[in-house]
């Protein structure tokens, strides 16, 4: 039997803008209302994709949510014709409108959290959508979110899909952002590591005072729970509540995982030996690589503005570990030292490769906030709806299909554009039938 695991790459969708919703997001705050352009983000994003598919990786894609989110908006009061609903709610409340229209989906690393098969009791592939409370515009996500993943992994022979947890703070949850996984080899009993900013129920513990610390300890021991996972097999770690205060708003800004290697900043968490005492027990006698990356060399703001731990690391096909960074990482003096020292130093991390993802990193997000990963055996990646994985057929496809629905650019004024809402509405309905995904969309099934 071979392992795999899959990064699932969300599409950036037709709509693609910076609203500066993300308080605690230094990125996407500091870029708000700017002009985008979602044909070159979505571009972008699909030229990462097909380069890991191109250096052996097995890549998938995700659909994009539909925005602006017209049924919200109804929920919320605003009636009459689409066009009415858009106009009045941009000139009654600007703020619940940009919320509306947010692109922060492409962001797929919040998008759910996913425990493999030889991690789980039942032995299947387990899949919680993320509930995001803790950003009004994220919230709108999960149940779309869900019916995306159960139209990608829709046999249930080997997938388990959850609804997303209580729609409430105390269980705020913030998907694969704050959840990692050590294991020897992808398709071996590994140890899930579920880093969460506070205590819900215990307002005694330590908290950031300055942003929210966005995932709960009861929301991942929960997940834990429904994924049916073994207390011998999961580690619980608070994030450092001052590093969340300086705009490590996820776990994934300042640490990340792949396969026998933790890579992760010296201030990354709360009682750091403790819980890396903990992560070492549990992995086991075989190899652990913990790199730690000291402040004195990269700061907590350098790795905030590079995104350095939002970078990926994969498993070449030779067994090598790569880097995938953002180009930000090479234009900062200190990250580039760094990585250029760190594959000298002997660890399983043999490359850095560069991408220009300028759009998302200006809206908040890096290279592994594109992707979701899904580590599948050979009879799991065969269940799995052969459309939404990606080749050089449905690469060029996908390519078409953006020139021919996305603007070039965009402004905070072209979100109110009713047809802007038809250009959308057409290209999603368009690209469900590409991914061959069915009817996740609202106004499909209206």
């Amino acid at each position: 039997m071979k392992h795999f695991e899959v990064n699932f790459d969300g599409l950036v969708g037709p709509t693609h803008n910076y609203a500066g919703l993300s308080f605690g997001n230094v990125a996407s705050l500091n870029n708000a209302n700017a002009v985008s352009s979602p044909r070159q983000a979505a571009k972008q994003g699909l030229a990462k994709a097909k380069a890991l598919a191109d250096m052996g990786m097995t890549q998938g894609i995700l659909a994009p949510q539909e925005r602006p989110d017209i049924n919200t908006l109804r929920r919320l009061g605003f009636t009459g014709s689409d066009a009415r609903v858009l106009e009045n709610a941009a000139k009654q409340s600007r703020q619940v409108f940009l919320a509306c229209c947010s692109a922060s989906s492409m962001w797929t690393a919040n998008a759910a959290t996913i425990s493999p098969s030889a991690d789980t009791m039942d032995g299947r592939v387990h899949f919680t959508p993320a509930n995001l409370t803790n950003k009004f515009h994220r919230s709108l996500e999960p149940q779309v979110t869900g019916r995306i993943l159960q139209g990608t992994f829709a046999n249930d022979k080997y997938f388990a899909h959850h609804s997303h947890l209580p729609d409430n703070e105390h269980f705020g949850d913030e998907g694969a952002a704050n959840h990692t996984r050590l294991c020897n080899e992808y398709g071996q009993a590994g140890v899930e590591l579920f880093v969460y900013g506070r205590h819900a129920f215990d307002s005694t513990k330590p908290a950031p005072t300055r942003y929210p610390a966005r995932q709960t300890l009861e929301a991942s021991q929960a997940i834990a729970r429904l994924h049916g996972l073994e207390q011998e097999s999961v580690v619980y770690i608070q994030q450092n509540p001052d590093v969340i205060d300086q705009g490590v708003f996820h776990n994934d800004v300042i640490a990340v995982g792949n396969q026998n290697v933790l890579f992760f900043h010296e201030q990354a968490f709360y009682k750091k030996e403790e819980a890396l005492a903990e992560v070492r027990q549990k992995f086991g006698d075989s190899p652990l690589h913990l790199i730690e990356v000291p402040t004195d060399e990269v700061s907590v703001s350098d790795a905030i503005k590079t995104y350095l731990f939002n970078t990926q690391i994969i498993t070449l096909p030779n067994n090598d570990m790569a880097i995938i960074a953002p180009t930000d990482c090479q234009e900062n003096e200190a990250v580039s030292r760094y990585l250029d020292a760190l594959v000298e130093k002997g660890t399983p991390i043999k490359q850095v490769k560069y991408f220009d993802v300028k759009q998302s990193m200006r809206n908040g997000g890096g290279p592994a906030c594109l992707r979701l990963r899904v580590a599948l055996t050979d009879s799991e990646l065969d269940a799995v709806n052969p459309n939404t994985l990606l080749n050089d057929t449905q690469f060029a496809r996908l390519n078409t299909w953006v020139d021919k629905h996305y603007r070039d650019a965009l402004t905070e004024d072209d979100l109110r554009d009713p047809q802007l809402l038809v250009e959308s509405r057409t290209a999603l309905d368009e690209l469900t039938q590409i991914l061959n995904i069915g009817s996740v969309y609202p106004f499909q099934q209206d």
